[in-house]
C-alpha cells in the first residue's frame, strides 16, 4: 500500500517542478531536485549522463536481475495559459507534456521502493533529460550513447506516459511497433532576384516548390504501399525576403520548404529520404534551378517487446482491472525517444489515460498552452511503478536470474 502522504508529497513536488520548468539539456533545477530526494531516500545517485540526467540505483539481496525504470523531466517552449497558482514562472516554457507528472510518479515510485519494498536485485530509476527535441540530438540517446547500459545494466526498461485523451484510470499498450519513427526533411530550391515582369528569364523557386510539395504526396499516395502508415507534413514555407524590405516588385530567388515525416516501417523511412531527394533534384534541374535537400533521422519506431508486455498489461490489470487495460491499441503516429533505449534493452512503453471529466467537449491535449497534468493519476502510477519491479525481479528470481 502506498502511503497517503507520499501522495501528496509527489503532488507537491509536481506542482513544483510544473511552476519551475527547464527545457532539453537545461535541466539543472530539476536534476538537482531529483537527485536530492533520491538521496534522501537512501538511493544511490549518479548525474551527468545526458548531461542532465540522473540515475539511481536501489539494491537488495543477491540475485543479479536488474530493471530499469525511466521518467523525462524536460519541459517545452511553450507559454502557458493556465490560470493555477504553481502555473510557470518562466514566460515562454511550460509542462505541456506531463513531464512534470512523470517524474513526481518516479520519484515517489522511488521513495516507496526504498522504504517498503520487498524485492531481490536491482531496481535503476532513470530520469532522463530533452526528450522533446524530436531529433538525435536528444535526451534519449544520448544517455545511450554515454554508456547507460554499460554503466547501470538491466535486464528490460520500462516507460509510462500520461494520456489525455481519454478519461483517467485506464491503460494502453501493444506489442511490437507502438509508436512511429520521426524524421525532418527540409529543401531549397534556388533562382536570382528578377523583375516580376521578367520572371520567364529566370527560375521561379516558389512555383517549383510548391510543384515539389505536391510531387511529394504523390509519392506517398502512388509510389508507396498504402497499408503503410505515413504522416506526411510540410510545415513550413518561405519564400524571399521575410522582412519585406525587397517589397512585392521582386520576384525572390529562393523557396525554402521543411516538413516532417512519420511511419511505422525502417523500409519506409529508406524509400521516403531516396524518393524525396529525388522528387527536389528532378523537379529542380527542370527548371533549371539550383537545389539542396537534407533528410535528418531523429527518433527510431517504438517496439515494445512481447514478454514485458505482457507483465506490464498483467500489472496494469491488477491495478485498474482487466477492463480498463487495452494490450492491443492501435498504432500512434507520436514519436517518443524511449524508442532509443528499446533498441537496445528489451521493454514496454505504456499510456496511462488522464483525461479529466467534463473536458470530453474541449480537452486539453499534449502540447497545448492549456494542458495539466492530472494530479488525481499519480496514485495509479506509483502503484503501477512499484508493483511492476517487485514483480519483475521476483520473476527474474524464480527463472534462475
Amino acid at each position: 500500500m502506498i502511503d497517503k502522504s507520499l501522495i501528496e508529497d509527489a503532488t507537491a513536488w509536481r506542482r513544483h517542478l510544473h511552476a519551475n520548468p527547464e527545457t532539453a539539456f537545461e535541466e539543472k533545477a530539476t536534476s538537482d531536485f531529483v537527485a536530492a530526494k533520491l538521496a534522501g531516500f537512501g538511493i544511490e545517485v549518479h548525474r551527468g549522463l545526458g548531461d542532465t540526467g540522473v540515475v539511481g540505483t536501489l539494491k537488495r539481496g543477491t540475485s543479479p536481475a536488474a530493471v530499469g525504470l525511466r521518467a523525462d523531466m524536460d519541459a517545452l517552449f511553450i507559454h502557458e495559459e493556465n490560470d493555477v497558482d504553481y502555473r510557470s514562472r518562466v514566460d515562454g516554457k511550460m509542462h505541456a507534456c506531463g513531464h512534470d507528472g512523470h517524474t513526481a510518479m518516479l520519484l515517489a515510485a522511488a521513495g516507496h521502493l526504498a522504504r517498503k519494498g520487498e524485492f531481490d536485485g536491482t531496481v535503476r530509476f532513470i530520469f532522463q533529460p530533452a526528450e522533446e527535441t524530436g531529433d538525435e540530438r536528444c535526451g534519449g540517446n544520448a544517455m545511450v550513447k554515454e554508456g547507460l547500459f554499460d554503466k547501470f545494466p538491466v535486464d528490460a526498461i520500462f516507460g509510462l506516459h500520461n494520456f489525455p485523451n481519454i478519461p483517467a484510470g485506464q491503460f494502453l499498450m501493444r506489442t511490437g511497433p507502438m509508436l512511429a519513427s520521426i524524421d525532418t526533411f527540409e529543401f531549397h530550391i534556388l533562382s536570382r532576384l528578377s523583375h516580376p515582369a521578367a520572371q520567364y528569364a529566370v527560375p521561379d523557386p516558389l512555383l517549383t516548390a510548391s510543384r515539389i510539395v505536391q510531387d511529394m504526396h504523390n509519392f506517398k499516395a502512388r509510389y508507396l504501399n498504402p497499408a503503410e502508415p505515413v504522416v506526411l507534413s510540410i510545415t513550413q514555407f518561405r519564400s524571399g525576403d521575410p522582412s519585406h524590405r525587397q517589397g512585392v516588385h521582386v520576384t525572390p530567388d529562393i523557396a525554402i520548404v521543411r516538413g516532417t515525416l512519420y511511419t511505422l516501417n525502417d523500409a519506409v523511412r529508406d524509400a521516403f529520404a531516396t524518393g524525396l531527394e529525388k522528387i527536389v533534384r528532378h523537379a529542380a534541374e527542370a527548371a533549371g534551378a539550383g537545389h539542396k535537400f537534407q533528410f535528418e533521422r531523429g527518433y527510431p519506431v517504438l517496439r515494445n517487446t512481447p514478454e514485458e508486455m505482457k507483465l506490464a498489461a498483467g500489472v496494469a490489470q491488477e491495478i485498474v482491472g482487466r477492463p480498463h487495460v487495452d494490450a492491443a491499441m492501435q498504432p500512434i503516429m507520436g514519436a517518443e525517444d524511449f524508442a532509443f533505449m528499446l533498441g537496445k534493452v528489451p521493454g514496454c512503453y505504456v499510456f496511462l489515460s488522464s483525461g479529466r471529466p467534463g473536458e470530453e467537449a474541449a480537452p486539453r491535449p499534449l502540447h497545448n498552452p492549456r494542458y495539466d497534468f492530472n494530479d488525481e493519476i499519480i496514485p495509479t502510477g506509483v502503484r503501477y511503478w512499484t508493483t511492476l519491479a517487485e514483480r519483475y525481479l521476483k520473476q527474474a528470481v524464480a527463472r534462475g536470474r
